[in-house]
């Protein structure tokens, strides 16, 4: 079907002098939207296909036909501007072109009425332009497929398309004329804007300042700054006061997990507590499945009553969520529910018209983003804050990376139709002959599988064509398969230098099985357009350290300013031990067992309070916590688990209170190494008995080899520096305020090594 988006409405642009700028599409998306959610699988075209059916269509006509005619139309301060897809004047005939594949009858009649919208919008343009009485409009339906055009149409005088035009301008204008009066007072009071705080933490105003720079020179930041400092309201406070004077339509604050969400939503709160005249329209965005009421109901209306009607019950909504502009996860689904409609899609249609977003880095830096993509569509001045930057490297590499795992394909082969049988058979087939020769369980190839992807294309293709014909096929282990594949097909289409591709294989009795990967080494060439995209670019965290290895694995542009925050702690303040007499290697880890519990228990002895102990494994935690708990009974222990729910995480943390006493065992880079805050008595020291090294095998060992390739350091960039990230991360628990005082115990012999003590922080007390 032709290609829509779950909830369109993208903003004017917004100049008070200037008027108002609004594209076609993006007025009639808000004022002819109408029924229901529908998200029923309909096999749009892509966007290069929608492109090829376009010029076709133009090519059979005449030479008197014109395409993408520029048109433009003003009401009041309203400026319309769009490009017709083509006017015939033999035939005094203005075209929509619509793209689509499969059934034409099956396309939703809300669909149709959007798109007979825009043609009479451009219907009215177009007779003002050529100075017409009257116009036919067609509406040109072309299936990509067999290449068949349908056309319907319509003869409409200019006086009936003027007045369809100026009805829509008129609902339009209404709104926007209340936004611009938003931006209007946001920004007057944002430039009278003071720092929430009596005055700066130590190194808190270099960091604020540091960022107002940034943003007002267009540059991107990289900004270290020791945990414990407050960078959330360091960044936020300056990015706001910037936003007047550099026109910011918006400011993304991205994380990289739940807790940053948290921190952002209280640094805002402060900054509005602190000023009543700024009303802020902050929205947080959160999963699909965290925000979905109804999670075994499909998205449409005949299955979700929130999808039913959506569009009709959106104004309201949309309406009533701008003037109660505080948007956090319960804040919105309030507005959600008392409109009844779905959460999830209404907080994607306010993000359109939010001030600040938060929500996680995959909603600006994935290949299909929603915040980044709407920056671009809009021409939207941005500015984009990165919590905890030193996740980045990871999370990016996922975005950019795909897999297809044999068994689950095998499954699908089980229950799929009969249509689709021969095509799984046949990837089937070039699956067993890309591993027939492997010897190895895993091993990485030097480029993509051409017959593979071949085979996997068709195979899309006829997924395609039946969910078409079957759309109630398109759920469950069929459609998993099938975005799964699509997902691989894009990701091969991108591979390069920086990319490796691999081959996990298995035995399972008399046949192996295989996962094919395509695994994204350097994201740096999908990072650095979103980081030059926006205005500026901030990414922030306590372990930026080394610069190379971000400014490498990133892209970041060649005049990123860097500024690394003098710590607010004295040395005294934090009690760092190397205990180098204890090796923590995996070869050593049984040895090390006895005299980690030893030192565990004369620190609890010496100084009773709150610590974390960290180790590389759950394995490793279980010994030493075995151990621990027969020897020394009488400490109060908790341990994290694997897979840990998010209430049991919740209580994890809880034991740790100002009059407790206890050991709580976790493991580094875990969900409690980074992102949580435990100030005064609640955390007293740490003992970290790893480097934080990545486990050394087949696939890391693939990783090192190319980061030496590319860059010369293959095992400081695949094991040292992330290493040592979470190694710091942790620690930086300890001391979370300025009279805050504890412990940390770093345990391991190559703490003691000089290239490590380079890669701690310089105040901390060796």
């Amino acid at each position: 079907m032709a290609s829509e988006l779950p909830v369109a409405a993208p903003s004017p642009v917004v100049d008070p002098q200037a008027g108002y700028t609004v594209a076609v599409r993006a007025l009639c998306e808000f004022t002819a939207k109408a029924g229901d959610l529908d998200l029923r699988f309909t096999p749009s075209p892509t966007a290069l296909e929608g492109i090829a059916g376009h010029r076709t269509v133009a090519a059979r006509r005449g030479p008197q036909y014109q395409p993408e005619v520029a048109v433009s139309g003003v009401y009041h301060e309203l400026t319309v501007r769009g490009r017709a897809d083509g006017y015939d004047a033999a035939l005094n005939q203005l075209e929509e072109i619509k793209t689509y594949r499969g059934d034409l009858e099956a396309m939703p009649d809300n669909h149709r009425q959007l798109h007979w919208a825009q043609a009479k919008v451009y219907g009215w343009l177009i007779c003002q332009q050529l100075q017409l009485a009257e116009v036919n409009v067609a509406l040109v339906y072309f299936n990509i497929v067999s290449e068949q055009e349908t056309v319907i149409r319509e003869r409409y005088s200019a006086a009936q398309l003027k007045a369809f035009y100026e009805a829509h301008c008129e609902i339009f204008l209404q709104w926007a004329r209340q936004e611009v009066a938003h931006v209007q007072e946001r920004n007057q009071a944002l430039t009278a804007l003071r720092f929430p705080h009596p005055e700066f933490r130590s190194g808190q105003r270099v960091l604020a300042e540091s960022v107002y720079k940034a943003v007002s020179t267009g540059r991107c930041l990289m900004a270290q700054a020791p945990t414990g400092i407050g960078k959330t309201i360091g960044t936020v406070f300056p990015m706001l006061k910037a936003a007047p004077s550099q026109k910011l339509d918006k400011v993304f604050f991205l994380t990289a997990k739940t807790p940053g969400r948290k921190l952002a939503l209280d640094a805002l709160s402060v900054i509005g507590r602190s000023a009543p005249q700024l009303s802020l329209r902050v929205l947080e965005l959160v999963a699909r499945d965290k925000a979905c009421e109804y999670p075994t109901n499909a998205c449409n209306g005949d299955s979700c009553p929130l999808a039913k009607g959506f569009y009709d019950r959106l104004p309201a909504a949309r309406s009533e969520a701008l003037t109660s502009p505080w948007l956090d996860q319960a804040g919105l689904r309030d507005v959600a529910l008392r409109h009844q409609v779905c959460p999830y899609y209404l907080s994607q249609e306010l993000a359109r018209w939010a001030d600040v977003v938060i929500a996680d880095y995959n909603y600006y830096f994935d290949l299909s983003a929603l915040l980044f993509g709407l920056c671009q569509f809009n021409q939207w001045r941005v500015a984009v804050l990165v919590d905890e930057a030193h996740n980045m490297v990871e999370r990016a590499r996922q975005m950019y990376s795909a897999s297809l795992d044999q068994h689950a394909m095998n499954q699908v082969r089980q229950v799929a139709p009969e249509p689709l049988k021969k095509s799984l058979q046949r990837v089937n087939r070039e699956w067993n002959a890309l591993h027939k020769d492997q010897v190895a369980p895993y091993q990485a190839y030097p480029g993509t599988p051409a017959k593979f992807l071949a085979s996997l294309t068709l195979c899309v293709a006829a997924f395609g064509d039946y969910f078409n014909d079957h759309p109630q096929a398109a759920n469950g282990e069929l459609q998993r398969f099938y975005f799964d594949a699509l997902q691989f097909g894009r990701i091969a289409e991108l591979f390069d230098a920086h990319y490796l591709f691999d081959i996990s294989k298995r035995e399972t009795g008399k046949k192996a099985l295989s996962r094919l990967t395509l695994r994204n080494v350097v994201p740096a060439g999908f990072v650095r357009p979103r980081l030059t995209a926006a205005r500026s670019t901030v990414l922030f965290s306590a372990t930026l350290n080394p610069r190379h290895y971000y400014r490498d694995l990133l892209g970041l542009p060649d005049n990123t300013a860097w500024v690394d925050v003098e710590s607010p702690f004295q040395r005294a303040q934090l009690d760092v031990h190397i205990v180098s007499r204890i090796s923590t290697r995996y070869t050593h880890r049984q040895a090390s067992l006895g005299p980690i519990v030893a030192l565990m228990a004369e620190q609890f002895q010496a100084r009773p309070g709150n610590y974390l102990a960290f180790f590389s494994s759950f394995d490793y935690l279980q010994q030493v916590a075995d151990l621990m708990a027969a020897t020394h009974p009488h400490v109060p222990m908790w341990q994290q688990s694997r897979g840990m729910a998010e209430a049991d995480r919740q209580a994890f943390l809880d034991r740790f209170t100002p009059d407790s006493q206890g050991v709580g065992f976790a493991v580094l880079g875990g969900a409690f190494g980074e992102g949580i805050d435990l100030p005064g008595a609640r955390l007293i020291g740490a003992f970290i008995a790893t480097l934080g090294l990545a486990q050394i095998n087949p696939v890391n060992e693939q990783l090192k080899h190319r980061m030496g390739l590319l860059f010369g350091a293959g095992y400081d960039y695949t094991y040292l520096y992330p290493g040592m990230q979470k190694v710091v991360q942790a620690a930086g628990r300890v001391i979370r305020g300025q009279d805050d005082r504890g412990v940390v115990m770093l345990i391991d012999d190559r703490f003691a090594e000089r290239k490590i003590q380079q890669l701690l922080p310089a105040w901390w007390q060796l």
